[in-house]
């Protein structure tokens, strides 16, 4: 594995007031509860976590908070800095220069990076641009620059023509990918291509076969609900047992389980399975333009949840 950022990393979900406010508290001890399960590090303001929806001053807080930095820690033990992958993914270029910034001075160095996702299909050239103006907006040598590749989300992704001069322009620095494409063939070839950086995946069933191709890990979100799970499968991605085959299956049949009606918001869906998890349904709330799940839904969820019943323990 790529020595830059390997492991686990689950796609921090981040907590809400009922009016959309970051909960910094839950947040921090839900991070906690994810190093003390065993992972590497957590990933901030992905797309699990809801990251383009907040505000530049609230992903700066909450990472302030997170380091203990603020007096929003209270009791909770600070998380250190090369614990926390930041995604600086924003519309503008100068809005995810200055993420990347401040993560920089707390001394965050691994950060991550979604195409410009407002202009449908822009050239090669124009998206390694812009990634070559927030790499050296952000000025930190020490940067450990993850390209977020989904196209599902963005609308397009890195090319390997794209993901090549980049590496070139900014060695040391553009370290690694995480693909989100959901297409196993796809990570793969990232592997077996770009063999000295850091190919994470965000499909957890893809996480086995793509590092035994050479993968470095995952930035996934069912690591929210199961991060025991997780570790397991990436400590031993050879050996992975058939009861961990079917628990992940059952837990991620449940983004889908209401066939045939209109797609349910996997932030939303999972969510739910921790406010089911933790018995606190503070979880259920999300920021707009997301939704929780309606009653029906949820209770579906909930049912299926409890259904998966003794493989659930100690996930």
């Amino acid at each position: 594995m790529n020595p830059d950022i390997h492991g686990l990393w689950p796609a921090l979900l981040l907590p809400v007031s009922s009016s959309g406010e970051l909960d910094t508290a839950r947040a921090m001890a839900h991070a906690r509860r994810m190093l003390n399960a065993g992972c590497d590090g957590v990933t901030l303001f992905g797309t699990t976590g809801e990251g383009p929806a907040f505000t530049v001053a609230e992903r700066k807080g909450l990472l302030e908070a997170m380091l203990g930095k603020t007096g929003s820690s209270g009791a909770f033990q600070p998380i250190r800095p090369n614990q926390i992958i930041v995604t600086i993914t924003a519309l503008a270029l100068g809005d995810a220069i200055e993420l990347g910034r401040h993560a920089s001075r707390l001394g965050v160095h691994r950060q991550m990076l979604m195409p410009p996702f407002y202009f449908n299909q822009p050239r090669d050239s124009g998206l390694v641009e812009a990634v070559s103006q927030v790499v050296r907006g952000i000025g930190d040598d020490g940067l450990k620059l993850l390209l977020y590749h989904y196209p599902a989300m963005s609308t397009f992704g890195f090319s390997h023509a794209a993901i090549a001069e980049l590496v070139r322009r900014h060695p040391g620095q553009v370290v690694g990918i995480k693909d989100s494409s959901g297409d196993l063939a796809h990570a793969i070839g990232l592997a077996e291509v770009f063999q000295a950086l850091s190919i994470l995946v965000g499909a957890e069933p893809q996480v086995a076969p793509v590092m035994l191709k050479g993968g470095s890990g995952s930035v996934n979100g069912l690591a929210n609900v199961a991060p025991k799970l997780m570790r397991r499968v990436i400590d031993a991605p050879g050996q992975v047992s058939a009861a961990d085959v079917q628990l992940m299956t059952s837990l991620l049949d449940l983004l889908g389980v209401m066939p045939g009606m209109p797609s349910m918001p996997f932030v939303s869906v999972y969510k739910t399975m921790l406010a089911e998890q933790t018995g606190d349904d503070a979880w259920l709330n999300v920021r707009a333009p997301l939704n929780p799940l309606d009653n029906t839904e949820a209770q579906t969820v909930r049912k299926g949840y409890r259904a998966i019943g003794a493989l659930l323990d100690g996930v």
